[in-house]
């Protein structure tokens, strides 16, 4: 019997992890979607993955690891797609609506290094491996010395490489790490030293926007604070998305009286960072990432998102 929902995702075994993390919670919030064999995990490989002898900035940015998995939601060959936020464009294709989170996971970077628990012990002149211009940047902010190159693959083949001394430190996020068990393997960076991506630690349900039944059973598992916190983190990266190649970051968490959201902007050769926050109520997150995101931009000038 054909499965009643079908869970469209990347193959790498993090996006399987949590599109597994999606169907138990469907399985355990929704009855109809109980059964083993109720819910189906189609594999989908996407540009991001195809890509692999440049970096993804140089191809386009934002988008790389949705687009075919959101033509196949078009196409009706799968029904729901679970991506990882920090993927995400800014818009989605006409149709589609995102419509439910899991709860987020940490969103702070991992620093791995053999001999190193943080970036200030790294040795002069490390080699450094991120494939990320927001920690390239963040990183020779802090520590102009470094040498950092580009380092692609998923979660294992970096740390494979790291290992096998291709690089001397690398930095993955701790919320990747922690769902495939490897929560160990190096030390937290504070976010005072590496903010984390937009959308970083959180992982979303995609779905046509008239799918009335999907739209309900999704709305069954949506964690309501996750959507608030990166709805302010999309609405600071709405304005500042001028260019795929700006190192951009921003964090919301919640507070005692609200929501607290920081923000930046940086070169990516980190000569320069320009910061921001903003605190309001969790009904105000949209317009605090529109202000906040209008501020870095009038503070950094014209040329500052298009370089």
């Amino acid at each position: 019997m054909a499965a009643l929902l079908r869970l469209g995702t990347r193959g790498s075994k993090l996006a399987l992890t949590q599109a597994g993390l999606v169907r138990d919670a469907l399985a355990r919030a929704v009855p109809e979607l109980a059964a083993s064999d109720a819910v189906e995990v189609v594999v989908i490989k996407t540009t991001g993955d195809v890509i692999q002898d440049r970096p993804l900035s140089e191809a386009g940015g934002k988008g790389l690891f949705v687009k075919e998995i959101e033509e196949a939601l078009i196409e009706r060959r799968i029904d729901v797609a679970v991506h990882s936020m920090k993927d995400m464009p800014t818009t989605q294709p006409a149709g589609l609506a995102i419509a439910a989170f899991l709860p987020r996971e940490d969103a702070r970077d991992v620093l791995i290094a053999a001999n190193a628990t943080r970036i200030a012990d790294l040795k002069p002149g490390a080699v450094v491996g991120t494939s990320a211009l927001r920690r390239r940047a963040q990183l020779l902010h802090r520590r102009p010395d470094l040498k950092v190159v580009d380092l692609r693959g998923n979660v294992d083949t970096r740390l494979a490489k790291c290992r096998a001394g291709q690089v001397e430190a690398t930095l993955l996020a701790l919320a990747g790490l922690k769902r495939l068990g490897l929560a160990d393997v190096g030390a937290a960076v504070p976010e005072d030293e590496m903010l984390p991506a937009i959308g970083q630690g959180a992982v979303c349900m995609e779905c046509r926007a008239d799918d009335t039944t999907t739209r309900a059973w999704l709305a069954a598992v949506d964690h309501m604070p996750t959507a608030r916190r990166v709805a302010a983190e999309h609405a600071l990266l709405a304005v500042l998305d001028g260019s795929c190649r700006t190192p951009i970051a921003g964090h919301a968490v919640l507070t005692a009286d609200g929501l607290h959201l920081r923000g930046l902007i940086a070169k990516t050769d980190g000569s320069q960072v320009i910061e921001g926050e903003r605190r309001g109520t969790i009904a105000e997150a949209t317009a605090m990432g529109r202000d906040l995101g209008g501020e870095l931009k009038r503070r950094g000038g014209p040329s500052f998102l298009s370089t």
